[in-house]
């Protein structure tokens, strides 16, 4: 069974510091493309970073946000740094099998998702 679950979500203040997780389960993380979304309210699922053979991240976020793999834990990570109020949303990691020199980020180019977590930036 294929299974993407996520976790560190939770409130964090402006301009602070959260990292999320998504751990993989029933196949090897290494051999899948991996994306970061993230849907607010009344908003469009869009994408945060995905991660294939190389590593691309929406504008809004370059620059304060990372996107890394440990393959020895089968998990990927959004480090979240700098956070604003417009970034509460809840967040999803998703993932594809195969690794593609390129691959869109967008939410139809892939297949597994976790069930999301909720991320609020607010003082």
């Amino acid at each position: 069974q294929l299974q993407l679950v996520e976790s560190g979500g939770g409130l964090v203040q402006p301009g602070g510091s959260l990292r999320l997780s998504c751990a993989a389960s029933g196949f090897t993380l290494d051999d899948y493309d991996i994306g970061w979304f993230r849907q607010a309210p009344g908003k469009e699922r869009e994408g945060v970073g995905c991660i294939s053979s190389r590593t691309l991240y929406t504008n809004s976020v370059v620059g304060r946000f990372t996107i890394s793999r440990d393959n020895a834990l089968n998990t990927v990570y959004l480090q979240m740094n700098s956070t604003k109020p417009e970034g509460t949303a809840v967040y999803y990691c998703a993932a594809n099998p195969g690794r593609l020199l390129f691959r869109l980020c967008v939410p139809s180019a892939y297949h597994y998702w976790g069930q999301g977590t909720q991320v609020t930036v607010s003082s």
